[in-house]
């Protein structure tokens, strides 16, 4: 038995994932949540494939470690990142390092008792080559847009996180 198609006047409605969860009293943040959800995955499927571009097969946890690691060329301990990457699973961010280090890319030191991790020559050239190739694919798709737009989405995004992160805590302590 088909179903008929409605006609082409009849509004679709909000792009969502789950209808049921956009029955409620912010509708358009289960509409939000699937655009996050998509661009989630675009942006790690994306990361991934500029980095096998520039040359080496990564994770996309390892691409973002790399490039924090890189970030203002400081060594940074296992903490700052998990801290600044939000990651929960310290465990998956050191097995990264490892990785990274295996290759090459990073380099542990010590400080005090803790390790500290900082960015190699090798590591320095693959993330300027991870920038070119980023700079010729990515970026005129992303047109004319306005700084000012794009930082406020940026923070709006952050703070969507902090929201999101105390809700996790509420419901865990459920």
């Amino acid at each position: 038995m088909s179903v008929p198609n409605p006609p082409l006047d009849t509004p679709l409605g909000p792009v969502v994932s789950s209808a049921h969860l956009a029955q409620s009293s912010v509708p358009a943040l289960s509409e939000l949540e699937f655009a996050l959800t998509m661009a989630n995955h675009a942006f790690q499927r994306w990361i991934m494939r500029c980095m096998a571009a520039a040359g080496v097969q990564m994770s996309p946890l390892e691409v973002m470690i790399l490039h924090q690691v890189a970030h203002r060329d400081r060594a940074k301990t296992l903490a700052d990142l998990c801290l600044v990457l939000n990651i929960e699973d310290t465990h998956l961010a050191n097995y990264a390092i490892r990785k990274l280090t295996a290759q090459g890319l990073v380099e542990v030191e010590r400080r005090g008792k803790e390790k500290a991790v900082r960015i190699t020559a090798s590591g320095t050239a693959l993330c300027r080559r991870y920038a070119q190739i980023r700079e010729a694919l990515l970026l005129p798709g992303v047109g004319p847009v306005d700084d000012a737009d794009m930082s406020r989405l940026a923070g709006l995004l952050r703070a969507l996180s902090g929201t999101y992160d105390q809700a996790a805590r509420s419901a865990a302590a459920l």
